[in-house]
């Protein structure tokens, strides 16, 4: 005998649910090219500034805002490009502009040299020595051989003072007049020593320390 039969079973209505109307909607499928156009479009961009050309010779305008990082960086482009492979230095005032530009900076003393052919244009520029500049971090030996490397006739050199005092110290004028000697051994002339900082320049040629 079913025993479930012999039993009063207790029922309970259950309230109908109403039934869920979906909506299907079909999406265009997106190609790879698609999908990363879209998300370039979402990322906001500064533009650039852009650098135009004066009407005069050697000036330029902004076009766009700038930032004073964005500024010093363009400074450094045009002071590089002034003192490009090839190009003659024959205005010392605007090469020492340049080179305080592109050095000034720096945390750390840092001596360079501007080699030049006999026609006063520009062989190469490089920085040869970095830490503190006397007698005992920059090496004769090595400007001279740098210099018969690249076949100069001449040479200037350069290095910033991180207090932005330019005014040379004397162990300035003792290296100098070392590499100086150095170098008139083989024929290769000193047309400057230039000094940098914040506050200014110190030529050696300006001031008749060569």
């Amino acid at each position: 005998m079913n025993i479930l039969s012999q039993q009063a079973v207790q029922t309970v209505d259950v309230p109908k649910l109403n039934a869920i109307k979906t909506t299907t909607v079909e999406v265009p499928k997106a190609t790879p090219l698609e999908i990363i156009k879209a998300t370039a479009t979402t990322v906001e961009t500064t533009p650039k500034p852009k650098l135009i050309a004066g009407e005069t010779t050697g000036t330029y305008r902004l076009e766009g805002e700038v930032t004073d990082l964005e500024l010093i960086k363009l400074a450094r482009m045009l002071a590089r490009r002034k003192l490009r492979k090839g190009s003659k230095l024959t205005q010392p005032d605007k090469v020492h502009r340049c080179l305080q530009t592109l050095m000034m900076d720096y945390p750390h003393e840092v001596f360079g040299t501007l080699l030049l052919d006999t026609q006063h244009r520009l062989i190469a520029f490089e920085e040869l020595f970095r830490g503190t500049i006397d007698s005992a971090s920059v090496y004769p030996r090595e400007v001279v051989k740098h210099a018969l490397v690249h076949n100069a006739a001449a040479v200037i050199f350069v290095h910033n003072h991180p207090s932005g005092d330019p005014e040379p110290s004397q162990s300035d004028h003792s290296i100098t007049k070392r590499l100086k000697e150095a170098l008139s051994l083989v024929d290769i002339r000193v047309l400057d020593h230039l000094v940098v900082g914040h506050e200014g320049y110190v030529s050696f040629a300006e001031k008749g320390f060569l």
